[in-house]
């Protein structure tokens, strides 16, 4: 009846399938098994463990099941997270809808969390990560006879997880109806295992010297002893001894105890005599091999590698472990190269500046300089001999610019005159900032000194003879090497060493460049390294695993492959290797560099940049040349506010006197003339002044020849000093006004020029530049 009740109430509640669905199925094997037995008459003296079935109870454990499904349906609800997922399972116990709810491992981390409170007297109902019951009671059954004749189970002790007091078990009926336990327990049997140390898998410490006994976390005793040495040899004293005795531990020890625990068996650790892992060298075993293969040993249980030569004369167990061989360097401490300011561009990056960036820049900025209208006319200014030939804009000036802008030097340079050309320079001013900007922000990487190590990669053999790099003989690596690169082989014999710990203190010390090894035991001590300067470097070669050894045909197989697959199945394996594998540097694989040469690809940006700033500046240049030859000349006419003159006037030319004047100004002032004819035009006035003060010379004296006395001369300083100034005066309103060359001719008439000096000079020069270029319109 209890049967049906429980099927029916979780057939009914199917939003309870996974809160009962273990319930459901315990409930059915139970009873199933417990009607099964009422008609074994010879099973007195049975026992069992299970959970309350009463009705009370199991009616109670269907409320706790609402409540903590109602409380995890109401954490699910409450959580934001959660709006658009629902709660629809399509599940029942009949198999009927989906095979799996899609919700439900994030529903299950809603019911896990759940409590509830229950009865005074017991803890709240939680959970584990798991879903396990954090307190649980179970009952201790005895099948006996009842008073009717019938074996009825009765109850002889409760156990409850959340008490320490331990369990009162009541008189208990054993088989045969007896009141007393059967004499004898079930057979163990004895192992003699053969083992060789290497850690993580197994390390060795002295046990206590006093009781000769080793602590609960320096593992299990081991004999290190041959069985020679330790025939004659109080055992007793013998085990106090780090000569004869020594405490083993390690993932193999762990792995040991719990083969021991589930299979029941007591063991014997010894150590191999000759202490080599075998390997087959002129036809005859040697090491761990020759004790299997000479069966002086049960198993062998340690790091051992699983090969073709070996399986040819052993058994092996599935493989516990994966492993393969590698190489583990040093790091150490580099000096900064002499070339460490070209590391941060390739190879290709700089001769894309070099060669072609640096070029470029150079000719197009000098091309469009020659071929701008308000450029350096370079025919004619080869042609002077004037002090203005010097300010040539030639193609190594060019060069000297393009050098300056790029690394910002605070030179003098000459900058070009055209408005193309100037252009193109600010063009490359831009490229030269992100060039700067990316070089400068990547070396700094490259100018601190970094830890070096030598680099491997793949299955190619270290070949290198100024290499010195070993293994330990006779191990799987060192027959592997031989058999694959045999002058390799015979290289690096000069360099092996009889132990990993040996090696690896090489390596740190420099007396080795690298060690070749299993790859885990590798990995194990690069992370124990307490300086973290071991490195593992390139890939695993000749991939295998680790496995237990046994003799030929051994009885003992069977057993122990079906508990390896378990405990691989149930993640025990992990859990070891987890706990023995870790440590407090980063696994010792091949590090990135912190650091690489930006290659092309990365810089790209910056010589795109340069591409485009020359296109435009070809078209500008072709805009310049429209606009002087067709665009000018109706400005000229047309514009009378002088506001057209500032366009004009960022062009290299003046549409007004007044420009033309200031631009006269600036020339005779720095001693520069911009017109090719400026020079010879200069030269004519000073000789039209110096001839008219002649002749007012010779005038006065014919005057005084005969008796006239000369007229004085009239005075106007303010109008001499200020005879540019009055050209330039302001009308009457304040505005500004923009004479015509005839204007300025008869102004010129009207002032006194053998009163004016050097302005007059000024003023003539003047009126002739904005004469001519009136005229070329």
């Amino acid at each position: 009846m209890l049967l049906i009740i429980g099927m029916v109430t979780c057939h009914r509640i199917a939003g309870f399938v996974f809160v009962l669905g273990q319930l459901c199925v315990s409930l059915k094997a139970y009873y199933l098994i417990s009607l099964s037995l009422f008609n074994l008459q010879n099973a007195i003296g049975f026992q069992r463990v299970h959970f309350d079935t009463s009705s009370a109870s199991l009616v109670n454990e269907i409320t706790t099941a609402i409540k903590v499904y109602a409380y995890g349906v109401e954490d699910f609800i409450n959580d934001p997270r959660n709006i658009n997922r629902s709660l629809n399972t399509q599940l029942s116990c009949e198999g009927v809808g989906a095979a799996r709810w899609d919700t439900g491992d994030r529903f299950f981390r809603y019911l896990r969390n759940v409590s509830v409170e229950t009865e005074a007297g017991k803890p709240n109902i939680e959970f584990t990560q798991d879903g396990v019951l954090r307190a649980a009671e179970l009952k201790i059954m005895n099948l006996r006879p009842g008073i009717s004749k019938q074996l009825v189970w009765e109850e002889i002790g409760v156990w409850k997880s959340w008490q320490k007091e331990g369990l009162d078990i009541k008189d208990i009926v054993w088989p045969g109806n007896s009141h007393t336990p059967p004499q004898g327990v079930p057979e163990k049997f004895h192992l003699k295992i053969t083992f060789l140390e290497e850690p993580p898998y197994i390390s060795l410490s002295p046990p206590d010297p006093v009781t000769g006994k080793c602590a609960m976390d320096r593992g299990v005793s081991c004999r290190i002893a041959s069985d020679a040495e330790i025939t004659e040899v109080d055992m007793t004293l013998a085990h106090r001894n780090g000569s004869y005795y020594q405490c083993c531990a390690g993932f193999c020890i762990d792995l040991l105890e719990k083969f021991s625990e589930e299979l029941g068996f007591t063991y014997e650790l010894v150590r191999v005599e000759d202490g080599r892992w075998g390997t087959n060298e002129n036809s005859k075993w040697n090491g761990l091999i020759a004790e299997l293969v000479n069966r002086k040993t049960d198993m062998v249980m340690t790091s051992l590698m699983i090969n073709a030569e070996r399986e040819a004369v052993v058994d092996f167990s599935v493989p516990f472990m994966e492993t393969g061989i590698a190489i583990v360097v040093a790091k150490r401490t580099g000096i900064i190269s002499p070339t460490a300011f070209l590391e941060p561009f390739d190879t290709a990056s700089w001769m894309l500046v070099g060669v072609v960036a640096i070029q470029a820049a150079t000719f197009t900025i000098f091309l469009f300089e020659w071929l701008s209208p308000s450029g350096f006319n370079m025919k004619l200014s080869l042609k002077q001999s004037s002090p203005s030939a010097s300010h040539r804009f030639s193609l190594f000036r060019t060069y000297w610019l393009v050098w300056a802008v790029l690394f910002q030097a605070a030179v003098h340079v000459d900058s070009p005159r055209g408005f193309t050309a100037r252009f193109m320079t600010n063009v490359w001013a831009m490229f030269a900032v992100v060039f700067l900007a990316i070089y400068t922000a990547n070396l700094a990487a490259f100018m601190i000194t970094r830890e070096e190590y030598f680099e491997f990669s793949g299955r190619s053999p270290i070949n290198r003879p100024t290499l010195r790099f070993g293994t330990i003989p006779w191990s799987h690596s060192d027959s592997t090497i031989a058999k694959y690169f045999k002058d390799m082989h015979s290289y690096m014999r000069l360099y092996n060493k009889s132990t990993i710990l040996e090696g690896v203190a090489a390596v740190l010390n420099s007396e080795l460049d690298a060690f070749i090894y299993d790859g885990t035991v590798l990995d194990y001590l690069t992370v124990q390294d307490e300086d973290c300067r071991l490195l593992t470097v390139g890939s695993w070669y000749a991939m295998t695993g680790y496995g237990l050894a046994f003799p030929r045909n051994s009885k003992y197989l069977k057993m122990f492959n079906k508990r390896l697959l378990d405990f691989r199945e149930n993640g025990d394996l992990e859990r070891l290797r987890r706990y023995w594998m870790t440590g407090t540097c980063k696994p010792g694989k091949q590090e990135h560099k912190s650091s690489d040469p930006l290659a092309l690809e990365q810089f790209l940006s910056a010589f795109l940049l340069l591409m485009a700033g020359i296109l435009l500046a070809a078209l500008l240049l072709f805009l310049e040349h429209l606009y002087f030859k067709y665009v000018r000349k109706h400005l000229a006419k047309t514009d009378r506010g002088g506001c057209c003159a500032l366009i004009s006037l960022s062009m290299g030319k003046s549409l007004t006197f007044r420009g033309a004047v200031f631009e006269a100004q600036d020339i005779l002032r720095n001693h520069r003339c911009r017109d090719p004819i400026c020079d010879t035009h200069l030269w004519k006035v000073k000789r039209e002044l110096d001839l008219s003060q002649m002749r007012c010379k010779q005038l006065e004296k014919e005057l005084e020849s005969h008796g006239i006395k000369p007229p004085p001369q009239k005075q106007h300083p303010q109008r001499s000093t200020n005879c540019l100034k009055s050209c330039l005066s302001s009308s009457s309103d304040s505005s500004e006004v923009v004479i015509t060359a005839e204007k300025a001719r008869a102004r010129l008439k009207s002032l006194n020029i053998d009163q004016m000096g050097s302005n007059t000079d000024l003023f003539r020069y003047s009126l002739f530049l904005f004469s001519r270029s009136r005229q070329n319109l």
